[in-house]
């Protein structure tokens, strides 16, 4: 499962041009690194929800997916909190590591996200 997990993850790292891991949070990005250093997951783990905080776009400009540990998508509900916020709700799903795929509409940068369901 962990070898799956690393080949997977190197893959979209590869198709994205960019990987970088800070402490426990891991992403994936493309384009600009200072546009996905402002953007924020919490808590991590989750039980609940998910909360995304994106400092330098509009919560509805952000287009969110998400998708299981082996990359298959997931149907989600999500909630703008305010201009820059948005919430995942993840209570329904099973305990595991998520991946959750987030892109500006505007400037078109894509970015992936890991955290953890409890």
């Amino acid at each position: 499962m962990k070898r799956i997990l690393t080949v997977w993850i190197i893959l979209l790292a590869a198709s994205c041009k960019v990987f970088a891991q800070d402490g426990d949070s891991l992403r994936v990005q493309s384009e600009t690194p200072d546009f996905f250093k402002s953007i924020h997951l919490f808590p991590n783990p989750a039980v609940e929800y998910i909360n995304v905080k994106v400092d330098h776009a509009k919560a509805t400009d952000i287009r969110v997916t998400l998708h299981n540990i082996i990359g298959n998508e997931m149907t989600i509900e999500t909630e703008i909190i305010d201009e820059h916020t948005l919430r995942v709700r993840v209570k329904d799903f099973p305990v595991g590591y998520y991946l959750l795929a987030l892109r500006d509409k505007n400037s078109r940068h894509t970015g992936t996200f890991k955290f953890v369901k409890r």
